[in-house]
């Protein structure tokens, strides 16, 4: 009989807690959640608001090897996560495998090291019950307002969508600013920069005031032209800099995201890999608290590398609203580490995470910056120069915190200024430059300012980050993506000597990388929730039911009552909506008439998108429809643009004795030849796109097809060698196998009955 049975939910997890147990400890996991809603129900009894619970398909032979091992172990120990979806996967393991809640061994770490494990083992608890409720409450009350708002929305905007409580109102903040910055007007202004020299050093400086026009910015550089300038007051302040405190789950994904480039869901899988194997501490988490021990091996840590004066022991206290799984910041499990072995993203996110760490237990940085005022004229603006001059590092020798708006480049101490300078001292002028600028709009969100700002307006915690940005993308709400700038003309004008030379100059403005664009369903769905689910939508309403799992958790509120509250008046709204009768359908827009028929052109959200429809249902004829390519927008495009979509399909002559046509369809712009279709480059216009272009596409688009066929078989039409991107595989009645590496240079040589024994070994091994 087995001694001990420990139950984590990842293989990755039971590998690396096993080498720390001895051989009376058998390990196995539970590979996430067991049992769920069902996945094609609302699965909840809506009387009495039970949640009815099922075992997956693919979870049978999992409980299965698991009920088996429970039954053969003395002790059972559940060693899922420490937050609410782990107190909750512990709590259906009990239910499954037939434990008694009261009785069971459940232990919890922040990180497996073991010392963590063994001090787990040593102090047990029983499964907290109410922070499983907490996690019931969130799953069920997601599935009401899913399955309530979907079938909704398949009515009323397009079949197949889903809404979901907080994925709804995280578009909602995209749609939003996607619409300040649509709406956003730019204003023109003249920013007036100078260098001037002091004992053969360049200072730069710049005037206190933005000019409103060119004249006034002119008639400022020809005051500047004879005058004599000097400085009118000098001030040094001795400054402090304290580091940023420890990594959060929402802080670690912003700086991963400047850094490293990572999304948002990639710097959660990479974390996920370093806890682990050990290398870290729980990675979602609220907390910015660090254990004493941490704080003792980071000292001894940084008086080794860095120096005894870099030095500074320091705790952090929690402050984010709703601040929930409060037990330590995300930090190395060994300070004394300063890399790990992994993939090159494991190695640079870790790096990250030691730099954060050893930065908050360092000196902090001193830096003496001076202001110096320059003047000219009492009537006029004066000239500021400020620099910055680090006299001790501190923690900036380890780590520097980046900003959204930041250039790194422009951190500090890039206008050194002469010790020699004194107020009332004249200095020469060297040149002095007015620069056309215009007022920037606000900045879309990326994953990372989005995590930001839903953790600001406390919507979501640590676990839902991710997946609400994952979801949101999946839905096709919101896509990833760039954002082209204009090229915009400004205006340089330069006083050197005792002229001033203008020119004109262009730059691209405007131009932005992988941000949150809404698409045009995205956009629909939202104003349509934002009118007749305005309670769903508001973000307090969101912000006060996550504070109210925080109160289950806490058991200080009672979950069937929270969730009865909810559906007593969600419910109501949900009858009305689905009733309700309008006269367009959700997202419509009439742009005008068809000049040739007179008939109405609009745009509205089809089966498969947005598209251009010409003439109404209540016509005899039959409307034409048009689908809108993706550079148009339902809530930009013009009646000419829409006209235009109307010329495609277009003939373009023959090839090979069949036509050839170029068309448009839900995924852009295609030819159709011969029964078969061939994409369209993106950079090829449809409306111009000769034959001769066409021909050489389809030939393209054969001879590549030719070269992902590179064997077949004529004892069986259904087996063939293919060529992929990873390399050759087998394919198989619709199904592929994998080709060992040593057959890859002699795949045309392989005989049917060796493909075959390929296959059978694959579909054995399953």
């Amino acid at each position: 009989m087995q001694e001990n049975l420990v139950i984590v939910e990842s293989p990755a997890k039971a590998k690396t807690i096993e080498r720390f147990l001895g051989k009376d400890y058998k390990v196995m996991s539970s590979y996430g959640h067991i049992r769920d809603l069902k996945k094609k129900e609302i699965s909840i009894n809506m009387d009495s608001l039970e949640p009815e619970y099922e075992i997956p398909e693919e979870k049978r032979k999992v409980v299965s090897e698991l009920k088996s091992n429970a039954k053969k172990a003395k002790k059972v120990w559940l060693a899922s996560d420490e937050d609410r979806e782990g107190e909750a996967i512990s709590w259906h393991l009990s239910e499954v495998l037939g434990l008694d809640v009261d009785k069971t061994n459940r232990i919890v770490f922040h990180e497996i090291t073991r010392s963590a494990i063994l001090d787990a083992i040593e102090h047990p608890r029983h499964i907290d019950m109410n922070l499983a409720n907490a996690q019931q409450a969130r799953r069920m009350l997601d599935r009401l307002v899913g399955f309530n708002l979907s079938p909704i929305l398949w009515r009323k905007v397009k079949p197949s969508l889903s809404a979901g409580r907080v994925q709804s109102v995280a578009v909602r903040l995209i749609v939003e600013r996607e619409r300040e910055i649509q709406n956003f007007v730019s204003e023109k202004y003249y920013r007036i920069t100078a260098t001037f020299i002091v004992d053969d050093t360049e200072i730069k400086a710049e005037v206190d005031k933005r000019f409103p026009t060119h004249e006034e910015a002119l008639e400022f550089l020809e005051q500047c032209k004879n005058a004599t300038f000097t400085i009118d007051d000098i001030q040094k302040k001795p400054l402090k800099r304290t580091p940023a405190p420890p990594f959060t789950t929402s802080t670690l994904q912003q700086e991963a995201a400047r850094k490293l480039g990572f999304t948002v869901s990639q710097t959660m899988m990479v974390a996920q890999r370093l806890y682990e194997s050990g290398h870290i501490t729980y990675m979602r988490t609220d907390s910015v608290n660090l254990s004493k021990l941490c704080i003792s091996t980071a000292k001894a840590a940084i008086t080794q590398i860095f120096g005894k004066e870099y030095s500074k022991p320091r705790n952090y206290t929690t402050h984010s609203k709703g601040a929930q799984e409060a037990h330590e910041a995300i930090r190395p499990t060994y300070m004394d580490k300063q890399e790990v072995d992994g993939t090159p993203q494991e190695k640079s996110l870790y790096n990250l995470i030691w730099k954060r760490t050893a930065a908050t237990q360092m000196a902090d940085a001193e830096i003496e910056k001076t202001t110096v005022v320059i003047k000219f004229n009492n009537d006029a603006p004066p000239f500021v120069s400020t620099g910055e001059i680090v006299t001790f590092e501190g923690f900036l020798k380890a780590y520097h915190e980046s900003t959204d708006d930041e250039n790194e480049n422009e951190i500090m101490g890039q206008n050194i200024m002469p010790a020699t300078m004194e107020k009332g001292m004249e200095i020469k002028r060297k040149t002095i430059i007015s620069t056309e600028r215009s007022t920037l709009g606000p900045q879309r969100y990326n994953e990372a300012s989005l995590v930001h700002k839903l953790e600001e307006l406390g919507i979501g915690r640590p676990s839902t980050y991710a997946p609400t940005i994952s979801t949101i993308q999946q839905r096709e709400y919101v896509v990833r993506g760039d954002k082209k700038g204009v090229t915009h003309s400004f205006c340089i004008d330069t006083l050197s000597g005792n002229s001033i030379k203008s020119k004109t100059k262009k730059e691209i403005v405007g131009n932005e990388k992988g941000k949150l664009l809404p698409t045009d369903v995205g956009i629909v769905v939202n104003d349509f929730l934002m009118v007749y689910f305005p309670t769903i939508m508001d973000y307090n309403f969101t912000a006060s039911v996550e504070e109210k799992f925080d109160k289950i958790a806490e058991g200080k509120e009672d979950w069937h009552k929270m969730l009865k509250e909810f559906y007593k008046r969600f419910e109501p709204v949900v009858e009305k909506t689905m009733k309700a009768r309008s006269e367009h359908k959700a997202g419509e827009r009439i742009l005008g008439e068809d000049p040739a028929s007179g008939k109405p052109v609009s745009v509205k959200i089809g089966r498969y998108g947005p598209l251009v429809q010409i003439g109404s249902a209540d016509d005899k004829e039959k409307p034409r429809f048009a689908q809108m390519p993706k550079e148009f927008s339902l809530e930009t495009i013009t009646l000419e643009e829409a006209l235009e979509l109307f010329k495609l399909p277009r003939n373009l002559g023959k090839y090979e004795g069949k036509d050839v046509t170029i068309g448009t369809g839900r995924y852009g712009a295609y030819i159709y030849h011969n029964k078969k279709y061939v994409t369209l480059p993106k950079d090829a216009d449809p409306l111009t796109v000769t034959l001769e272009e066409a021909t050489a596409l389809i030939e393209d688009s054969r001879n590549a097809e030719k070269q992902r066929h590179l064997k077949s078989f004529e004892e069986d039409a259904k087996l063939e060698v293919m060529n992929g991107r990873y390399g050759p595989y087998i394919s198989y009645d619709g199904k592929n196998y994998r080709l060992p590496k040593s057959l890859h240079e002699k795949v045309t040589e392989l005989s049917y009955e060796e493909c075959m024994a390929i296959v059978k070994k694959e579909q054995q091994r399953g």
